[in-house]
């Protein structure tokens, strides 16, 4: 066998294994993908509930003197960076630092990195970094979320912070994944004149204790739902590049053995032009 045709069979062979790979790599995010798709409309319902239940007390008391209302000119801004553990899944985590790069610029930040990858590339930046105790995106549970909103809140009030944002990427549909920023404190408040339908609700023992109680679960909420959100994004952009691959892998090998086939029809030509020469030659 010519030393081409083997080293394009060995190529087949490599190229084979490959795509085996990718195949079980896009089957595995199909299957969590539907479950992380089914966390995702879970949580949705209960940030819903909290941001209108915030947003209504904040409108019933116009004057209501939280912390967590405090507008600061100066500071840091901290942003919560949503990424993946791991890579070969397209432009996703790449887009995420993108997006959080160009709302970043001209601030003063630090970053709570979400997931190894996120870990990765703001220590390669330099970045201040507030933990680094949540690098596995995928392991973290409803109370890591209620750890991460503690530890924020307490760093907001105490004005180390001016503003916290949150960086994750919205699902949007199994070939659409979105990169978004998310403010979430300082609580927006409402625009003057705005009415509320509850305005006649009492909150026991008063409206701020209630409001500054109900903020951290708030924030854990959004935390919450923005890693559901990110997780699916992930998968979803993972089986996406998956199978691009192993359709890649499918016309990579189509073309090798189109190769082979060419090489081996030529080796077979040459041999027999060489035969009949050698028998034309003896019957001189």
């Amino acid at each position: 066998m010519p030393a081409s045709m083997k080293d394009i069979k060995l190529r087949i062979k490599s190229v084979q294994g490959t795509m085996q790979i990718t195949k079980a790599m896009e089957l595995v995010a199909s299957s969590k993908l539907r479950r992380a798709r089914q966390r995702v409309e879970h949580s949705r319902p209960y940030f819903e509930t909290l941001y209108r239940t915030l947003c209504d007390m904040a409108a019933a008391e116009p004057r209501l003197d939280s912390p967590y209302l405090v507008h600061r000119s100066s500071g840091q801004t901290c942003y919560v960076v949503v990424a993946g553990d791991r890579g070969l899944a397209g432009g996703y985590n790449a887009n995420v630092f993108r997006c959080t790069a160009a709302d970043a610029a001209g601030k003063q930040v630090c970053v709570l990195p979400i997931g190894r990858r996120a870990v990765e590339h703001f220590e390669r930046l330099g970045t201040p970094i507030v933990s680094e105790i949540f690098a596995a995106a995928g392991e973290l549970s409803v109370s890591d979320c209620f750890e991460i909103s503690r530890m924020l809140c307490g760093l907001f009030a105490a004005g180390e912070i001016r503003e916290i944002r949150i960086v994750y990427t919205r699902f949007v549909s199994m070939l659409s994944q979105t990169p978004e920023v998310l403010p979430v404190l300082p609580f927006p408040q409402p625009e003057p004149g705005t009415k509320n339908a509850h305005s006649m609700v009492v909150y026991e023992p008063d409206g701020r204790t209630v409001f500054d109680a109900v903020i951290p679960e708030y924030l854990a909420g959004v935390v919450y739902g923005a890693l559901c959100e990110s997780v699916s994004s992930e998968l979803a952009a993972r089986r996406t590049a998956m199978d691009s691959a192993s359709k890649n892998a499918s016309d990579m090998i189509e073309h090798l053995s189109l190769n082979y086939n060419r090489a081996r029809q030529a080796a077979i030509t040459q041999e027999i032009t060489e035969i009949v020469a050698g028998a034309d030659a003896g019957s001189l």
